[in-house]
């Protein structure tokens, strides 16, 4: 990896220390903090697609959650969350929200942790690719988000 990357502001954040939302009930709580600031200047991101260059509006954030909330419950068939993480659950500025179809190994330590689905950040977000497969419809799904 370039060093540039490396010590690249978001990048270091985003290898920084996060805390999973386990349950579906800290999900619900933790989607409220979030919505309550959501005019705070998100950029959300699909890994894979380019890095949005500017922030989204309250509006777009507020869809995204909803949209995101709804295929993660649909999709991740536990009776857990687990599969969102964030670096903190009071003041985020970071969000990691990994695909339920894509989840490889979270649990344990990795040098080359799997990427998630897509980032909620306050920082300008660098451009991640991630050699998974992602499905057509799940790229139509982001695509329609944003038209």
């Amino acid at each position: 990896m370039q060093a540039a990357i490396l010590e690249n502001p978001y990048y270091a954040a985003f290898r920084g220390h996060f805390t999973s939302l386990l349950s579906w009930e800290d999900l619900d709580a933790f989607w409220v903090v979030v919505r309550s600031n959501a005019a705070a200047g998100w950029y959300v991101y699909a890994i894979g697609e380019p890095p949005p260059a500017a922030t989204s509006t309250a509006e777009q954030v507020n869809t995204f959650i909803s949209e995101i909330d709804a295929l993660v419950r649909r999709e991740h068939q536990e009776d857990y969350c687990g599969i969102v993480y964030t670096d903190s659950k009071t003041e985020p500025s970071m969000i990691k929200i990994f695909d339920p179809n894509n989840l490889g190994v979270q649990c344990g330590f990795s040098d080359n942790p799997p990427l998630p689905g897509w980032v909620m950040s306050r920082l300008p977000p660098v451009a991640f690719y991630d050699r998974a497969h992602r499905p057509e419809g799940r790229k139509r799904w982001w695509r329609k988000l944003w038209d």
